[in-house]
């Protein structure tokens, strides 16, 4: 069996969910509100061989913040969110989650990631599919709650070659939730969708951020996104951080407001700007 995951990169779906059979069993509501966890990352550089692709990163995330780092290709965006998964070491410096310090290349148990690509598993149904890492009766019925949470309740039973990319999406991003993470970070999750479907999966994402808590970390190349979906944007300019924007409309945020203009705006005139 091991040839068959052989082919897909390090991804918290197939890494064993630490979580105590009995907690799972007797928590009353899937939804339950867990605490997001915070962040450290502390004069963090990372080289390549002899590119420096970091260099000296102070970021502080608090518990339950929404942060989004922009910036142009190259800068270290997913870079710098490896690192805070663990799945990187820092060449200098350290990173701690929850006041642990990395020191492997695995994720924590309540860390998860979503990415670009949604990696679901061709042969196994979309409920299965969002089930791994579990086993049992009530870890389905999580699954389950996390598939209707995310509008697909209708299609557990379906393949994943039916289901269009904003779909595949939604079942990531179930996937994710399952084990009610307190700290998710989003790598471009939304690059390869169509305009609308982006914009509808900002609102789920939004909508399941407000529900549950959860400390999030979203990298994107789309500025607006940012804007209107984190509290804080960190904008990234050759490995270190440039500018830091905190977003104090209130939620939801509604669509062409002013204020958030201004600011995405201002973000874009700092990342157009040459030297």
């Amino acid at each position: 069996m091991t040839a068959l995951f052989d082919w897909l990169p390090p991804d918290l779906a197939l890494y064993p969910v630490a979580v105590p059979r009995e907690a799972v069993e007797a928590a009353p509501d899937p939804r339950a509100r867990r605490p997001g966890i915070d962040v450290d990352v502390t004069h963090v550089a990372k080289r390549f061989g002899p590119t420096e692709v970091l260099r000296d990163i102070d970021l502080a995330i608090r518990p339950g913040e929404f942060v989004a780092i922009v910036g142009h290709s190259g800068c270290g965006k997913s870079t710098l969110l490896r690192l805070i998964a663990g799945l990187e070491q820092p060449s200098d410096g350290a990173v701690a989650v929850d006041g642990r310090w990395l020191d492997d290349k695995r994720p924590g148990s309540d860390t998860r990631i979503l990415f670009q690509d949604a990696r679901l598993l061709p042969w196994r149904r979309v409920l299965d599919n969002v089930a791994i890492g579990g086993t049992g009766d009530a870890w389905r019925t999580k699954a389950r709650a996390a598939l209707d949470r995310v509008g697909l309740a209708d299609k557990a039973d379906v393949w994943p070659a039916t289901l269009s990319g904003g779909q595949r999406q939604r079942v990531a991003l179930a996937r994710a939730l399952v084990s009610e993470p307190r700290l998710l970070l989003l790598d471009e999750p939304l690059g390869a969708l169509d305009a609308l479907t982006r914009l509808d999966m900002q609102q789920l994402i939004d909508e399941v951020w407000r529900a549950q808590g959860f400390t999030a970390v979203l990298v994107t190349h789309d500025v607006g996104e940012a804007v209107h979906l984190a509290d804080r944007v960190v904008v990234l300019d050759h490995g270190r951080i440039a500018e830091t924007w905190v977003i104090e409309q209130p939620r939801p945020r509604p669509r062409g407001d002013a204020a958030l203009g201004r600011i995405e705006q201002r973000i874009l005139d700092r990342l157009m700007r040459k030297g």
